[in-house]
C-alpha cells in the first residue's frame, strides 16, 4: 500500500470520529480531481463550485457512514456524480421550458428570437435527451467511469488511481458502457 493511500485511509479513519482537520485534509487531496469532474461535466464554473461544495457537506455530513475506509476516493466521486446528474437534469429542464414557452405570453420579439434559433435549440435539447438516455442504461459506477474519461479527460491509469479500481477494469468498463450508451440511442431512435 502506498504512503499517500495509508495517509487517506488513516485520515478516513479520524474523520469518521468527527475530527474536522483531518476531514479537512481529506478535502484538499480531492479538490482538484473533484472540481476538474464536475467542470468538465457540466462545463460551468460556477454550477461546477456549487457540485463540489454540495458533495462536500454531503461527504462530511455522511462519513460516519462510509464501511470501507479504503473506498473514500471513489465514494466521495460517486456523491460529486449523484450532484452532476442532477444539475444536468436541471439544464435539460430549463431547455426544455425555454422551447416550450407559451407565445402568449411572449413578446414579439421573443417569439422572432425563437423562431430564429428554433433548430438551434431544439438540436440541443435532442442531444441532450439522447445523453440522458445513453446515460440511463448503465450503471452508476459506469457513468462515473464515462463522465471522468470523456468530460474530465483523465486516462485510465488516472481513473485507477482515483477510484480505486484496476486500470484493465477500467478499460473494459468503460468500453462496455460505451456499447450500452449506443445501443440504448439507437433503440430510442438516436
Amino acid at each position: 500500500m502506498e504512503s499517500h493511500e495509508k495517509d487517506m485511509n488513516a485520515l478516513v479513519e479520524k474523520a469518521q470520529k468527527n475530527d474536522p482537520h483531518a476531514f479537512s485534509l481529506l478535502y484538499e487531496m480531492v479538490y482538484e480531481d473533484l472540481y476538474k469532474m464536475a467542470y468538465y461535466t457540466l462545463m460551468n464554473r460556477d454550477d461546477a463550485e456549487d457540485a463540489v461544495s454540495e458533495t462536500v457537506l454531503d461527504a462530511y455530513q455522511g462519513i460516519g457512514k462510509l464501511r470501507d475506509k479504503t473506498a473514500f476516493r471513489s465514494w466521495i466521486f460517486r456523491i460529486l456524480s449523484a450532484k452532476c446528474s442532477r444539475i444536468i437534469k436541471e439544464y435539460i429542464n430549463k431547455r426544455q421550458h425555454e422551447v416550450n414557452v407559451d407565445e402568449s405570453e411572449s413578446t414579439s420579439e421573443r417569439v422572432m428570437e425563437l423562431k430564429d434559433n428554433s433548430e438551434d435549440i431544439s438540436e440541443k435539447v435532442v442531444n441532450h435527451e439522447m445523453l440522458e438516455t445513453g446515460f440511463k442504461s448503465i450503471t452508476e459506477e459506469e457513468r462515473l467511469i464515462v463522465t471522468m474519461i470523456v468530460y474530465g479527460g483523465y486516462n485510465s491509469s488516472q481513473v485507477e488511481k482515483i477510484l480505486g479500481i484496476n486500470r484493465s477494469t477500467v478499460r473494459s468498463k468503460y468500453t462496455r458502457a460505451l456499447k450500452k450508451m449506443r445501443e440504448a440511442i439507437e433503440g430510442n431512435g438516436g
